[in-house]
């Protein structure tokens, strides 16, 4: 059976959007990002945009949202299906391209979220707590399979508040049911740990020579808060604690290199944990050519150029 969506997802500069537009030249595709960063507008450099490799391929879910928002899933989903819906109406076929891992997982699993609303009593209440006792108190509230998604207290906090909207509003947690794709092909760029290491300190050093640091002083200077900015983690994190005089240059780039090469494992971990949790992912090697990359997804997917 064909598939009606193709995903291609991997670990940081393992070459993602380089074969998701070659794959989508080859079927009259368009893609929808699945990077949780690159949403922002403003915030290019440092999420490794690269809007020039796209060509006339059209990208949805790119600069639809000012820096300093705090976009989330909720709004992910709707706005996947909204991309998915104009792209299918149009005789297209929608190409999913990203690395972060829940988008990627929600989108498989068919979740439907209800808009929660924030509770600000709850939040004075649970203000002040640590990591370690929110996460205590959301696994008492629900399983937790993967806790990369509630890794900061904000994020805990969110995830609290909306499992009690869900245990006061049953009606909107069965909205919330999964209903699981069974028709999209997964592809995992598959690069070994030492290749990927390589490509991400020689890009890390790229970009920077490319102004990342300015990039992130001129959103500071338009007046988004500095934790705003650390809020999205990695190179606004560092960079901006650099910026703010918290960190020297030479701290700021060892502690970023690091953090990167840690985010990478981290999605190795949760792509493996998609794989245990029943969503399969065919890995294809980063040192294929383009067009026997290509290849192997259109037979893999029954697909014709």
């Amino acid at each position: 059976m064909k598939p009606s969506l193709i995903v291609i997802t991997g670990p940081t500069a393992s070459g993602k959007t380089g074969r998701a537009v070659h794959l989508a030249k080859a079927i009259d595709g368009e893609i929808i990002s699945a990077d949780s960063r690159q949403i922002y507008r403003g915030m290019d450099i440092g999420t490794g945009k690269d809007i020039e490799e796209y060509g006339d391929v059209p990208a949805h879910l790119i600069d639809i949202c000012p820096a300093g928002y705090k976009y989330n899933l909720f709004e992910f989903l709707r706005d996947f299906e909204e991309a998915r819906r104009d792209i299918e109406s149009r005789g297209k076929f929608p190409i999913l391209c990203g690395g972060t891992g829940l988008y990627v997982e929600s989108v498989l699993k068919g979740l439907r979220l209800p808009e929660v609303p924030a509770n600000p009593t709850l939040r004075s209440e649970l203000e002040g707590k640590s990591l370690e006792e929110l996460t205590a108190i959301l696994a008492s509230m629900k399983s937790l399979h993967n806790v990369t998604d509630v890794d900061t207290a904000k994020r805990a906090i969110r995830a609290i508040e909306i499992q009690k909207y869900y245990q006061e509003h049953p009606d909107a947690a069965r909205q919330a049911e999964p209903h699981p794709l069974t028709d999209a092909l997964v592809i995992g760029v598959d690069i070994d740990r030492e290749a990927r290491r390589e490509r991400i300190t020689r890009r890390l050093h790229t970009r920077l020579e490319q102004g990342m640091v300015e990039e992130v002083r001129r959103l500071l200077d338009s007046g988004i808060a500095p934790d705003d900015l650390i809020y999205y983690g990695l190179e606004y994190k560092f960079l901006t604690l650099y910026l703010t005089g918290q960190l020297s240059l030479e701290e700021m780039t060892s502690r970023l290199e690091i953090a990167i090469h840690q985010f990478a494992k981290r999605q190795m971990t949760w792509f493996r944990g998609m794989e245990q949790r029943g969503f399969p992912i065919h890995w294809l090697s980063y040192t294929l050519e383009p067009n026997e990359f290509t290849n192997q997804i259109l037979t893999l997917a029954e697909m014709d150029c």
